[in-house]
């Protein structure tokens, strides 16, 4: 049986953008908008999978509260561990550490940011939480709400892109994607 899969991508958060990564900031008020918005008639879900981190949780909570939907955290499903590049922009690592963004960007997977979690290692428990969903909820829709890096992760696993494109993925805040995660692992894009 399929899982039909939406993945929603939080809001802007207080402390700004960069590698927010595990950090636990806030949505701000225009972080809230965006996820109102993206989800705003869509659906119907039979449940609520979320990220722990606030960003992601308090969102869902609230989302599930109003929709009278059961509510899961699943901590696999947090962001990428940034390490030391934790909270700093792209443009301030270009400024101090240029060249070894540089590696990290052209292929994540093959360099893992200053005491960091290594991608392959990201991208083996989110897959897993992923098949762990399928296990228990094939034949429904749900709604993850979750981080850049694990949709991009699933989108460039959906699109059939080679590992060094994951960055080129596309993820604004608020956005919303569609995923079918197939019984063989299988995941493709739409409803």
């Amino acid at each position: 049986m399929t899982l039909r899969l939406d993945l929603l991508r939080h809001g802007e958060t207080e402390l700004g953008g960069g590698l927010r990564g595990s950090l636990d900031d806030a949505l701000t008020a225009k972080g809230w908008q965006q996820m109102r918005l993206a989800v705003e008639a869509q659906g119907p879900w039979d449940r609520l999978v979320s990220s722990p981190l606030q960003r992601c949780a308090r969102f869902a909570e609230e989302l599930g509260a109003r929709l009278g939907l059961p509510v899961t955290l699943e901590k696999d499903l947090q962001e990428l561990h940034f390490g030391a590049w934790e909270g700093q922009s792209a443009a301030a690592l270009m400024e101090t550490d240029a060249e070894v963004l540089g590696r990290f960007w052209a292929d994540p997977y093959s360099f893992t940011p200053p005491a960091g979690e290594p991608v392959l290692a990201f991208s083996e428990r989110v897959l897993a939480a992923v098949e762990r969903l399928h296990g228990a909820y094939a034949g429904q829709r749900v709604l993850l709400i979750s981080h850049g890096g694990v949709m991009r992760l699933l989108l460039a696993r959906a699109r059939g892109l080679p590992r060094e494109q994951l960055l080129n993925v596309e993820v604004a805040h608020g956005a919303l994607f569609a995923l079918r995660v197939e019984a063989d692992r299988r995941l493709s894009e739409g409803r």
